[in-house]
């Protein structure tokens, strides 16, 4: 997957480049990432890509100009990238939506700052317009790392494991289980007597279970969404009716 990034600060981008999961899927060409320094196609001589709004009012907003030239480069490159914006005004970020830009193999992400971007940029060429969150932060920066982070979990190869990703919170529309490593006891603090069982089944049941009830406990507008299966309405209530019987419920 190729991701081309439209920025006014490419230099913060060398974090996710240099560690992690992102470093090593470039590391072994699975993902390209691109920075593109939005000032280099500014018109003026100062190299500034903002402007005051048209009406008045408080800020800044990003000029179609800078914009429109710097896409028209990526797409001599990349003709059928699909271009996202980060914006707080976009569409909710989520596991189905991670999974749909999984399948394009060019991505082009434009970092918004100031009040936004002129409005006809994406009226005329965004294909997405995507939040991350019902909060604002200082730019899309951020926003575009989070969005690679998760979109790199997606691409074969890319984690150490091939069950990592199917498994995280989210991927089967649930939240995770808990999990448990050495030692087995730590200052009377026990590990489930299933996890250490070797019984596989049991231990699958046992972490659906799980994912249930964190679910229906932590986000139950998840489970709202979801058509549960027989098994699985058969282990929430098994964990519920244990609950209430406890006074935990």
């Amino acid at each position: 997957m190729k991701f081309d990034i439209i920025t006014l600060f490419p230099e913060m981008f060398s974090a996710i480049k240099e560690e992690g999961v992102i470093s090593r899927a470039l590391k072994n060409s699975i993902i390209s990432i691109r920075e593109w320094q939005l000032r280099d196609y500014s018109s003026n001589k100062y190299k500034n890509v903002d402007d005051k709004p048209y009406g008045g009012g408080a800020g800044m907003v990003m000029q179609v100009q800078p914009i429109r030239d710097c896409l028209a480069k990526i797409k001599e490159l990349e003709p059928e990238t699909k271009v996202i914006y980060l914006s707080p005004q976009g569409e909710p970020l989520n596991q189905k939506l991670v999974e749909k830009f999984a399948e394009f193999e060019s991505l082009t992400l434009l970092c918004g700052r100031y009040e936004g971007i002129d409005e006809r940029v994406i009226e005329n060429d965004i294909d997405y317009e995507v939040s991350i969150g019902d909060y604002v932060i200082s730019g899309g920066e951020l926003a575009s790392m989070v969005l690679i982070d998760a979109l790199i979990r997606q691409i074969p190869g890319a984690l150490g494991h091939s069950e990592s990703a199917s498994q995280d919170s989210f991927a089967e529309g649930l939240l995770d289980c808990p999990h448990y490593t050495r030692p087995d006891n730590y200052q009377d603090l026990k590990v489930p007597d299933v996890l250490l069982s070797g019984n596989h089944e049991k231990i699958r049941q046992w972490r659906l279970q799980q994912s249930l009830l964190r679910t229906q406990q932590r986000r139950p507008d998840l489970l709202d969404r979801l058509a549960l299966n027989t098994e699985q309405l058969a282990l929430l209530k098994e964990m519920s009716d244990a609950l209430a019987d406890d006074g935990k419920g």
